[in-house]
């Protein structure tokens, strides 16, 4: 610009590359952590989005100015269905990365699963794995998650890989065998009080401009044809565009990851008195949640009624459980 004696600030992060929209409505966990432990547990969970609420409960961080004193909470709520094992995936490291080394899947399996394709149970196939694996490198379990136990009207169901923390395959493939035909709940995975990371896709937004895509600056009135453009595409020599010029372009609908999220309320195991977690006339967009849930302090991305997917945090997160002191929840 003329009127500069120095360059402009850099406008807009170009640390999330490309923002482009997601190729499917169901994050993909690409990492897991490393816990080295060697009782295989699930390391990974899904829910339904369902709204907001604020949770008023006694700040328990330490060395902190609010230390022992009220702390509101805005918070989402996520519905929890149990999860149901299928199978046992093995992966062989190749020179392009990862390859799937064997798929074999349980007896019980859930009628829905007819939508998503052939998956079928084969005896031949378990024996060819266990076979094969002192030369896999990575097994996982393959879980499903049904729409219509979380009250939404979608009948086919999501199927993921969850991975199982572990350094013995052996010990993988075992663990995951016992859970055939077993419903597991949320409670079973993580604890009150613990940390999470939560990913999901965010809110669609459409095609927006460098103005609100980027949150470059308006140009002066009258300083060009255009007010609402980006100043300048870059010198003229070399005459290309790079890629950090910020341009018209997708706005949300893009996968994101929150790390360590709180959860502050997990729904008893004892159905019969666990309080409703349900404002009035339910959630806005979602309805009433009539099976487990969890609460996580802060947002989530997404919608109301998108999967997210939880995570036991990769991050560095206190790894001492305490339970949170609520005082009380705010549904209204």
């Amino acid at each position: 610009m003329g009127h500069r004696k120095y360059s402009s600030p850099r406008r807009g992060s170009i640390a999330f590359r490309p923002r482009s929209r997601a190729k499917s409505l169901e994050a993909r966990i690409r990492n897991w952590p490393n816990l080295n432990q060697d009782t295989p547990t699930l390391m990974g969970f899904a829910g339904f989005k369902a709204g907001g609420i604020n949770i008023l409960t006694v700040d328990d961080r330490e060395k902190t100015p609010n230390f022992g004193k009220h702390f509101l909470n805005p918070s989402t709520v996520i519905a929890t269905p149990p999860i149901r094992i299928l199978g046992i995936r093995g992966y062989k490291n190749g020179v392009n990365g990862k390859r799937v080394a064997f798929d074999v899947y349980s007896r019980d399996l859930p009628k829905d699963l007819a939508r998503k394709g052939d998956i079928r149970y084969k005896e031949e196939l378990f024996t060819r794995a266990q076979n094969r694996l002192p030369s896999i490198d990575s097994v996982v379990a393959t879980a499903t998650v049904l729409p219509r136990e979380a009250n939404l009207s979608q009948k086919k169901p999501f199927v993921y890989e969850i991975a199982v923390s572990s350094n013995d395959n052996q010990k993988k493939f075992e663990y995951i065998k016992g859970l055939f035909g077993k419903e597991i709940r949320v409670q079973d995975v993580f604890q009150l009080g613990q940390y999470v990371d939560v990913i999901g896709i965010t809110r669609g937004k459409g095609v927006e401009g460098p103005i609100t895509r980027f949150g470059v600056k308006r140009k002066q009135h009258k300083s060009r044809k255009s007010v609402r453009a980006v100043g300048t595409l870059g010198p003229i020599s070399p005459a290309v565009v790079m890629y950090t010029v910020p341009r018209q372009g997708q706005r949300g609908f893009h996968q994101r990851t929150e790390y360590n999220k709180r959860i502050l309320l997990m729904s008893s195991a004892n159905r019969n008195n666990q309080v409703s977690i349900n404002p009035g006339g339910g959630f806005k967009h979602y309805g009433l949640i009539k099976e487990d849930y969890i609460v996580v302090r802060g947002s989530v991305p997404g919608v109301p009624k998108r999967l997210v997917k939880l995570r036991q945090p990769i991050r560095y997160a206190d790894r001492r459980v305490i339970e949170p002191k609520v005082i009380e929840v705010v549904t209204r």
